[in-house]
């Protein structure tokens, strides 16, 4: 008894160091509400990179002498649309994919081979067929015959929709004027976080008088909706049920 309590304390230990701290944070975590992230610059996460991209050469820039007018200004008095590090925008992510894809591929193939020896190095056929067993001829020495069938089908119906609006902050100004935007939602209802990412690189003349941006027009958009919590945590698989997945064969 007491070297089954042992191994079952040992196989315990053994899957809580596998699940890492997870499993500490969540079992901490028991009676309570999932806990908001803070609120932090992700310039100052670990792993977090400026963007580089190819840029042209700078333009110089020109101005209107005695003018009111402010070049690439849609507002007499002043542009509210966002245009440097700091600001705030509003994208507006509508997102409706849908792909069918139906393949099937079919080939035969098959050969036949025959060959014969009528003489060999001067020697007539009669001759070559005493040194041979009986019953053996060299017009039919080699006979082969192959046939082969492949057939193959495949069908993918995927559709996906995905309408919110949230806003981002401009993270980082291009040399060419492009800006890097970055925005994060987090929505907790009883014990389940829903939360949004969205990252890209948008021309500050795609920006609505109003300040807004469809995700159809930012480059290289990176778009995350997902959540956390006790709902998540019930739909997810084991870790035990992951890793069988990933190791068993069958």
């Amino acid at each position: 008894m007491v070297r089954l309590t042992i191994k079952l304390l040992a196989l315990t230990g053994l899957l809580m160091t596998a699940g890492g701290c997870s499993h500490l944070d969540k079992i901490t975590e028991i009676g309570s509400t999932p806990k908001l992230s803070a609120i932090e610059s992700p310039t100052e996460k670990d792993g977090y990179q400026p963007v580089s991209m190819p840029m042209p050469e700078p333009e110089a820039v020109s101005y209107n002498p005695n003018s009111l007018w402010r070049n690439g200004s849609r507002s007499f008095f002043k542009d509210q649309r966002a245009r440097k590090v700091g600001d705030i925008i509003t994208v507006m992510i509508e997102i409706t994919d849908k792909a069918e894809i139906d393949n099937e591929s079919t080939r035969d193939r098959s050969g036949t081979h025959d060959v014969g020896i009528d003489s060999l190095a001067g020697y007539s056929n009669t001759v070559l067929q005493k040194l041979l067993p009986d019953g053996a001829n060299l017009a039919s020495l080699i006979k082969t015959n192959s046939t082969s069938t492949d057939k193959g089908s495949g069908t993918v119906d995927r559709e996906e929709k995905l309408t919110t609006k949230m806003a981002a902050v401009v993270m980082q100004e291009l040399p060419n004027g492009n800006l890097v935007i970055e925005g994060r939602q987090e929505v907790r209802v009883n014990h389940e976080i829903r939360e949004i990412i969205v990252a890209g690189i948008i021309r500050p003349e795609d920006v609505s008088s109003i300040n807004t941006i469809d995700i159809s027009k930012i480059a290289e958009a990176r778009v995350s909706y997902g959540g956390r919590g006790q709902i998540t945590n019930v739909q997810s698989p084991r870790y035990g049920s992951q890793v069988l997945d990933i190791l068993l064969p069958f």
